[in-house]
């Protein structure tokens, strides 16, 4: 058992939305908050929220997000006792909480071993094994060549996948189908796995199509209790990148969520896994389970999980970390955890959803933010802010909590036509048109949904003609001003905002 250790001020090692989610959890439990941020990022909300900030470098991540001496410098200036890695950047490298504990203060997550562990994807496949927890058939090792990728490919028979066995994310993935391709797919997967994570090694593994994406949310901890708290499915995605996610799975029964949910909670406390952490599988229509890999951090999309278990994940890793032990509202809960209505999660993104979700950066203009009975938005963002390319294009996740899955689609197709962003492209339009496509309100989902379902092209918008009308005036008066030499304007008229709304208010059909 961790002695217990009160926390009276906590360094968030991260910015965005996440920073914001935690400054408030350590907020309402009475808990100091610093903040540390980039020199592009001075006017941040998370920098605005917290009691205290400071400077730790350039934009570019590796000179302030990603250095960890610049981070503890931070918290011993400023006194802090522990230090909360947020996710993405620094949240799963093992030398960082390392780092963290050398230097006496609390590290909010998992061991480094256990991060360790979990970080070598062959490993922690070798680990599940070992501990019961199905796998999918793949190499024991990474491969060193594309001739060794194909000999093992033809064992396997296509399709396979190509993995890059330090990171996660969808990064340094590729499915490959025929023999002919599979030297492309392996320079490309080494390639980017050396860009994203410093390491080019690949494995490889059958790829099971059509299948379902479903992660076991876990907690853990010096107690001895470990239990999870239900699924969320995380299907839709494109290029192994999460859009939505939602619990319950339309998918999933009592059984399934049973023998899902006992297979990552043995497996946690078999590795002695203490705090929050992710198990997610990949899941074929038979309702077989597939491990794919442990989260050992806060996901993006456990605000879901928040809504219908009454869960605060937030404050549960502080209360972790601090020695107590998990609530027992929620210890009691996973006995036999039954869903309370139905969450969904859209992640708007700064990407252009008619142009294959390219990435856009600028500033925002415009945001209207929705709300009502239901509704929680976790952003970072404001009229002003700054989209840069340093960073993750997350600009917020869009949550509604209803009675049941049709409440909650109805509530979330509501909040989309209310929430308004100009001056950057984002998914908007994707989300408002998969909260009308049959295939997903019928709950018929796969990994491959996108691909197999979204169509830029059939993005339909109702073109408001009364705002059609005074735009054509706008334009039809400055133009006349321009030629005679009389323009009021300062500058050129801007109306990409007003297309925007006028693509908006009607709705995506």
């Amino acid at each position: 058992m961790t002695a217990q250790r009160t926390i009276r001020k906590v360094l968030i090692a991260n910015r965005g939305e996440i920073a914001i989610r935690i400054l408030r959890a350590c907020s309402e439990m009475g808990i100091r908050s610093v903040a540390v941020f980039s020199d592009i990022d001075r006017g941040s909300m998370h920098v605005e929220f917290a009691d205290e900030a400071y400077c730790i470098g350039e934009a570019i991540p590796a000179r302030s997000y990603l250095n960890i001496a610049a981070i503890l410098d931070v918290a011993k200036k400023s006194g802090a006792d522990a230090i909360h890695p947020g996710y993405g950047f620094l949240a799963e490298n093992a030398e960082f909480a390392r780092a963290v504990a050398d230097a006496g203060l609390i590290f909010i997550g998992p061991s480094p071993e256990v991060i360790d562990q979990m970080g070598e994807k062959v490993s922690a496949r070798d680990m599940m094994k070992k501990f019961g927890v199905p796998t999918i058939p793949g190499t024991e090792e990474s491969i060193s060549s594309a001739e060794e990728a194909q000999s093992f490919a033809r064992e396997f028979g296509y399709p396979v996948l190509l993995k890059a066995a330090a990171g996660g994310g969808g990064k340094g993935m590729r499915i490959v189908r025929r023999d002919e391709d599979i030297a492309t797919a392996f320079r490309q997967a080494t390639s980017e796995a050396q860009k994203s994570f410093g390491d080019p090694s690949v494995f490889l593994e059958k790829f099971v199509s059509p299948a379902r994406h479903i992660e076991i949310q876990i907690l853990g901890d010096s107690h001895g209790n470990y239990i999870h708290l239900g699924e969320r499915e995380c299907s839709v995605q494109r290029r192994f990148q999460k859009l939505v996610e939602e619990t319950p799975s339309p998918f999933v029964d009592d059984a399934l969520r049973r023998r899902m949910g006992e297979a990552a909670v043995n497996a946690a406390r078999a590795m002695d896994y203490q705090n929050a952490g992710t198990f997610e599988f990949i899941v074929d229509p038979e309702k077989n389970f597939y491990f794919l890999e442990v989260n050992t951090r806060l996901q993006v999309e456990h605000p879901v999980t928040e809504l219908v278990s009454g869960a605060d994940l937030l404050k549960e890793q502080l209360r972790i970390a601090g020695g107590l032990p998990i609530s027992q509202n929620l210890i009691d809960y996973s006995n036999n955890p039954r869903p309370h209505g139905h969450a969904i999660e859209c992640r708007l993104t700064a990407e252009n959803a008619r142009a294959d979700f390219a990435p856009s950066t600028g500033r925002i203009t415009f945001l209207k933010v929705p709300d009502g009975p239901g509704v929680r938005v976790d952003r970072a963002v404001r009229a002003g802010s700054e989209v840069s390319v340093y960073y993750d294009s997350l600009l917020a996740k869009v949550i509604v909590w209803a009675a049941n899955r049709e409440n909650a689609i109805a509530r979330m197709r509501r909040v989309l036509n209310e929430l308004q962003v100009d001056g950057v492209d984002t998914s908007l339009e994707f989300h408002r048109w998969l909260m009308e496509n049959e295939e997903f309100l019928g709950g018929r989902l796969s990994t491959k949904f996108v691909d197999e379902h979204y169509h830029p092209e059939d993005i339909k918008t109702n073109i408001d003609e009364e705002l059609l009308a005074v735009a054509g005036a706008l334009l039809f008066h400055n133009e006349k001003n321009g030629k005679n030499g009389k323009s009021t304007h300062s500058g050129p008229v801007d109306t990409k905002g007003l297309a925007w709304r006028m693509s908006g208010r009607g709705g995506v059909r």
